[in-house]
């Protein structure tokens, strides 16, 4: 039987299971069903509910805008498929194609999609994670049970980790008008994903809003009273402050722990995969029926060096999810890479922040449009010549055209004699990304791989 045949036979009559009932699993759910597959489809996941959307949880929803049962996900057809729910993957048969569950069932599979994504790294210390008061925000239910707290209005709230989501929860608790310090151990909140430079604003947004932000400083210990109760933090500078509340926003763990027995190339840092999303196994061999997608998947890109990347971005998500579908019931010629630019962006204390391109690549950076001291600005990253990435703060409108830049391997430092902007010379500063050896808090990018001694990419993405 030619491959050709075996792909009709798989559209028409095959069983694909996608494991991680997400974002990325729904829109490959979606994407199965819209390019002809008929066959048998099964959504397994962890929790209880059907996908819902996890930007809110740490904006809105803290808010009390929108409430947390309300985030599910907008479906774009019906998918007809088999939900097993409540139920985690608890281990991987490629040999038998099975998918094993918490329960002891077996899910047999002719293709397997992991979207299984990433959970929330925890407390250190369990016996202090457990104290009430203490909380990770990844979930629905955590979202809930934060809102829940926050409303009772604790005297201080305390977030240990000034990335992307644990400044957003420090941004809703300024809203609230709840007193709010943040422990960060880098340098300045964001450092890692935006660099020093970038992140010296940030930090300045932060206190000009009234949060107690301590630099360079951990968070050694957390303790409660004999009831439970959170009640103090002892910080690595010897000082202590008396919380209620304390989130643990020290980024995430990928979830691939149930494939630890699989022989695939699966770890923290990931589920290894090529450009069309095919799954890698231990000895570096693609596998032809197992795919991944998402924020649990690792893939080399031709713009940013070959490295691959680990993203933590929605849109990424869903790009990925459609490309793997497709790949899954296509033939080898009709398949298509995964080259998404990412994309990411935030809300905080009012200011929109944007970035596109990898920013914790570049080696060099110019503020090309507005001015850091206005904490309004365009941040261009070059790498090893060329323009790697661009990230906004109230000035999103212009990253479009820097994504043109990134896509065609434009040179850097840039100069747009055209260009709007008030900044009177582009000279290219170092970014201050931390020692990457060293942990820091929130980047939404993670580089893994080698990277080749080609300077430049002369790459133009397709569009549709």
């Amino acid at each position: 039987m030619s491959a050709d045949t075996d792909v009709e036979a798989l559209r028409r009559e095959g069983r694909i299971v996608v494991v991680g009932a997400s974002l990325a699993g729904l829109r490959a759910a979606e994407s199965l069903r819209e390019g002809g597959f008929t066959g048998s489809l099964t959504l397994i996941g962890d929790e209880p509910y059907e996908p819902y959307d996890r930007p809110p949880l740490s904006k809105q929803v803290l808010l009390g805008l929108e409430h947390a049962e309300s985030t599910a996900l907008p479906r774009r057809r019906d998918i007809d498929a088999q939900w097993r729910l409540g139920v985690a993957a608890a281990g991987l048969d490629r040999a038998a194609k099975h998918v094993r569950l918490a329960n002891g069932d077996t899910v047999p599979y002719d293709r397997l999609l992991i979207t299984t994504g990433t959970k929330a790294r925890p407390w250190f210390h369990p016996e202090e994670a457990a104290l009430d008061g203490v909380f990770v925000l990844r979930t629905r239910d955590d979202s809930a049970r934060l809102l829940r707290k926050l409303a009772a209005g604790p005297r201080r709230v305390l977030v240990i980790g000034a990335g992307f989501t644990g400044s957003e929860i420090a941004s809703v608790c300024r809203e609230r008008d709840l007193d709010v310090t943040v422990a960060e151990r880098a340098p300045a909140p964001l450092v890692g994903a935006l660099g020093g430079v970038v992140g010296a604003i940030a930090a300045r947004l932060q206190r000009d809003h009234g949060v107690d932000l301590r630099c360079g400083i951990s968070v050694t210990a957390l303790e409660g009273d004999q009831a439970g109760r959170l009640r103090r933090a002892h910080l690595s500078d010897g000082s202590a402050i008396d919380v209620d509340v304390a989130v643990v926003s020290l980024g995430a763990i990928r979830n691939t722990e149930w494939l630890a027995d699989s022989q695939l190339a699966a770890g923290p840092r990931g589920i290894a995969c090529d450009a069309g999303c095919r799954v890698f196994d231990v000895n570096g061999i693609v596998t032809d029926d197992i795919y991944a997608a998402g924020d649990v998947a690792r893939s080399p890109h031709p713009l940013f060096g070959y490295q691959f990347l680990s993203l933590e971005h929605w849109g990424n998500a869903v790009e990925q999810a459609q490309i793997a579908a497709h790949n899954m019931i296509s033939t080898s010629l009709d398949r298509r890479p995964h080259l998404w630019v990412p994309m990411f962006w935030s809300v905080q204390f009012g200011v929109n922040i944007k970035s596109v391109g990898v920013p914790n690549l570049g080696d060099q950076l110019v503020i090309a449009q507005g001015a850091l001291t206005e904490g309004r600005f365009v941040a261009v990253y070059g790498y090893r010549g060329r323009v790697i990435a661009a990230a906004s703060f109230d000035s999103g409108k212009w990253l479009g055209f820097y994504q043109q830049q990134i896509e065609t391997g434009a040179s850097f430092p840039p100069d747009y004699a055209l260009v709007d902007r008030r900044t009177e010379t582009l000279q290219p500063v170092d970014p201050e990304f931390p020692d990457p050896h060293l942990p820091t808090h929130g980047p939404t990018v993670t580089l893994t791989g080698h990277s080749p001694t080609e300077r430049r990419v002369q790459f133009v993405a397709p569009r549709a």
